[in-house]
């Protein structure tokens, strides 16, 4: 019967992981087996039925729709709203969809539940309270558990993520794991986070169900729930996601003793993306009688976000500390300007940065001294704050010499989180120093260090991604660069690195300029620019900016605009100067001016121009020997354009050359025939920067084409290699060479190396 049918029969069989009679699975296996051409089978389940579904995965018939799959985004959410009559402002609608985590049902529950409010505008508030969505939940995710289970989640309600251990801690089970595995695999509002060892958490929505659920069974219950899982996590090395434990179990003793034996580690992990909601602030009298429960309050108020409730627990320990005396005032001294410090790392400028990191230096005893691990623990989270507010200056001397000396003391000091963070931060630094090599390897390092205990991967390394990206730009692997730079970006957040954020949008410029999207690029700096009004950057990120700008509008021919946007800038001082000058010297070069265009070059070249930026030296470089050209100096321009080949070839520099255009791919050209040491290097930069229709293929000039062999030894001729050294090269006898230039004369009606050069050039054989 199917195959007579004209188009394919859909059959939908919904509930399938009801099914568990074995003779009727087998039959279902059996149908798709004999009549998957003409049959189109949709099966509806919440678990994965018992099917041998790995045939159909392997043979590429089976098409799966998981919860990632089915969650609506932003614009499916207000179709949603729209299609129940429903008018809201997009941002609401957004931040809904983005609190329900694109849930397909409790978008339709909401859009129940606000049909019957009056102000839509502000209608946000919906979630695992609302009375409609814990009826759902309740039925068909909760009551269909054994009541152990149920018990087991709604203990666990009280945590951001789930482990086995830590689920078998609060409950007493030894299964955790193996309930946890189930529960994701029978699409329990179990959601796995990208951690290893693999952790969970549940579904927001459902998370909330749960949290009702718990108070029904009183606060006491809740408070020996919290005091579990603050001894796990403390005990596995987790002191900030066990101190709001702590708090919400309102054991203030017990939250002081924690903050005092691991506050180094709650200062470092800070900076880490905070969850959850502040626990119930301490009552006064106890932060009288123990002012470090104040510092322990402003880390926790820090770690979810609560600045201003940070600043007045800040406040507090200030007026507290000179009522101390001794040793405990010189401890709570350096502890408090540990998490000053931690605050300015959430909002404040570089100069602000460096000064309380300065600040807490000041306070710890000089590295030659043999000091305590409290010492070395502060001086380690003040040097890499500094070395992060020098990168972001754009000292990058500074800087690298701060993190270098971070690193060796947060390893004294055993703080797991500040290698990898110090790491990714110092391959930033060397890639915008232009050292590739070592960029690439330090990058490599950072990523492949564990992350912080409880944190996902990569999140200490959105700089070590950036500077891999511009790696993969610089050694023109533009393919390479865009994972790499989504990888930047979706780790940095713009409110805690701004500057980070704005030199992620430069160099997204800088690649798609590299495509010849100018359109993109153009918007990659609009976008960059949104950072700068919106936060205090420092210069160096601004010019950053402005230079990206220009080189968008000069590959645009807007030179003019160019000078206007960068010449202002010229009386500025620091690193982006000679950046700005290049800049600007493009620009004449491209209106035709070589002479006002070198006359504004900064020195790029010997030892006075060895703390410029490579990248910039090469650029500066090969506009020099450019405009050398256009004066019609050919020696000048010969011997410039090999100086800056010697500053590019260690560091495998493509880039500059291969997407500058055609005049310099013709300089490139001329100086294979003037010769040069770096042949192999020129002519592999004239092969990549050939247009593709410019590429070898068949050419009916020549009567007789070159063997695989003679094109070889033809682009040995480019060098300046002689005969014998070439024979050498290939392993030939210089007589088999010999043989092959006589051919090659032959076929390209020459008698001279470098007429042979030219004339290959001209059929495009080079």
């Amino acid at each position: 019967m199917l195959s007579q049918l004209p188009e394919p029969l859909v059959l939908v069989l919904d509930n399938v992981d009801c099914l568990h009679d074995r003779r009727v699975l087998h039959n279902v296996e059996v149908l798709l087996r004999y009549a998957s051409a003409r049959l189109r089978l949709v099966l509806g389940a919440r678990a994965e039925p018992v099917l041998q579904l790995h045939r159909w995965r392997l043979s590429g018939e089976l098409t799966e729709l998981r919860m990632p799959e089915l969650r609506f985004t932003a614009t499916e959410a207000a179709e949603l709203m729209a299609h129940q009559g429903l008018s809201m402002p997009d941002t609401r609608v957004a931040a809904l969809a983005d609190h329900l985590e694109g849930w397909p049902a409790g978008l339709r529950l909401a859009s129940l539940s606000m049909r019957q409010r009056v102000d839509l505008a502000g209608a946000t508030g919906f979630g695992g309270d609302d009375q409609r969505v814990g009826d759902y939940l309740s039925d068909e995710v909760l009551a269909t558990q054994p009541a152990d289970i149920r018990d087991a989640m709604v203990s666990a309600s009280i945590l951001e993520w789930l482990c086995g251990d830590l689920v078998d801690a609060l409950t007493g089970r030894d299964d955790g794991e193996n309930m946890l595995s189930v529960l994701l695999h029978t699409n329990a509002f179990v959601i796995p986070r990208a951690t290893h060892p693999p952790t969970y958490r549940f579904h927001r929505t459902f998370g909330e169900f749960l949290s009702g659920e718990l108070r029904r069974h009183g606060a006491s219950f809740g408070a020996e729930l919290h005091h579990r899982a603050a001894g796990w996590l403390a005990g596995n090395g987790l002191p900030d996601h066990a101190l709001p434990h702590m708090l919400a179990a309102d054991d203030w003793p017990g939250a002081v003793d924690l903050f005092l034996t691991h506050w180094r580690e709650l200062v470092c992990r800070v900076q880490h993306p905070g969850g959850g909601t502040l626990a119930r602030p301490p009552p006064a009298a106890a932060v009288q009688s123990d002012p470090e429960l104040a510092l322990g309050y402003a880390a926790e108020c820090l770690r979810v976000r609560e600045l201003e409730a940070a600043d007045g627990y800040l406040q507090i320990a200030g007026r507290q500390q000179p009522l101390m005396a001794g040793d405990r005032r010189d401890r709570f001294a350096i502890m408090a300007a540990a998490l000053r410090l931690a605050r300015t790392q959430l909002g404040g400028s570089p100069a602000r940065l460096m000064s309380a990191a300065a600040e807490l230096l000041a306070l710890v005893r000089p590295a030659d001294t043999d000091t305590s691990p409290a010492d070395v623990g502060a001086r380690a989270v003040a040097l890499a704050a500094l070395g992060r507010a020098q990168l972001d200056a754009g000292e990058l001397d500074l800087a690298e010499a701060s993190l270098t000396m971070a690193m060796a003391s947060a390893e004294r000091a055993r703080l797991s989180c500040l290698p990898a963070l110090c790491s990714s931060r110092l391959a930033l630094v060397r890639a915008l120093r232009g050292e590739l090599v070592a960029a690439a390897g330090t990058a490599r390092v950072a990523l492949e260090l564990p992350p912080c205990p409880g944190q996902p991967e990569g999140v200490h390394c959105a700089a070590a991604y950036l500077a891999t990206a511009i790696v993969d730009i610089h050694q023109d692997r533009p393919a390479e660069a865009e994972p790499h730079l989504e990888a930047a970006a979706s780790l940095c957040d713009p409110e805690i690195e701004p500057e980070l954020a704005a030199i992620v949008a430069a160099v997204r410029g800088q690649l798609c300029q590299q495509r010849g999207d100018l359109a993109a690029a153009y918007a990659a700096v609009l976008a960059g620019r949104r950072v700068l009004t919106e936060r205090p950057l420092s210069p160096h990120v601004r010019h950053r900016l402005a230079i990206t700008e220009a080189e968008v509008r000069t590959a645009h021919g807007d030179t003019g605009a160019v000078q206007q946007l960068l010449e202002p800038l010229l009386p500025v001082t620091g690193s982006t100067q000679v950046e700005l000058r290049v800049a600007i010297a493009r620009s004449y070069l491209n209106d035709g001016d070589p002479g006002r265009a070198t006359s504004i070059l900064p020195v790029w070249d010997g030892e006075q121009a060895e703390t410029t930026p490579l990248p910039v030296r090469i650029e500066a470089g090969l506009i020099h020997a450019l405009a050398a050209r256009q004066h019609g100096d050919r020696q000048r321009c010969s011997w410039v354009l090999e100086a800056v080949l010697r500053l590019a070839e260690p560091e495998g520099f493509r880039r500059a050359f291969t997407s500058a255009g055609p005049d310099t791919r013709a300089l490139l050209a001329g100086h294979l025939d003037s010769g040069t040491a770096y042949w192999s290097m020129v002519s592999e930069l004239l092969a990549a920067s050939q247009p593709p229709e410019d590429q070898p293929g068949d050419f009916p000039a020549l009567d007789e084409p070159l063997t695989q062999r003679e094109l070889t030894v033809l682009r040995y001729l480019q060098s300046i290699l002689s005969t014998g050294e070439i024979a050498r090269e290939l392993h030939l006898s210089i007589n088999t060479v010999k043989t092959h230039l006589r051919n090659i004369y032959r076929k390209l009606g020459t008698t001279r190396r470098r007429e042979a050069v030219r004339r290959a050039r001209d059929l495009r054989l080079l």
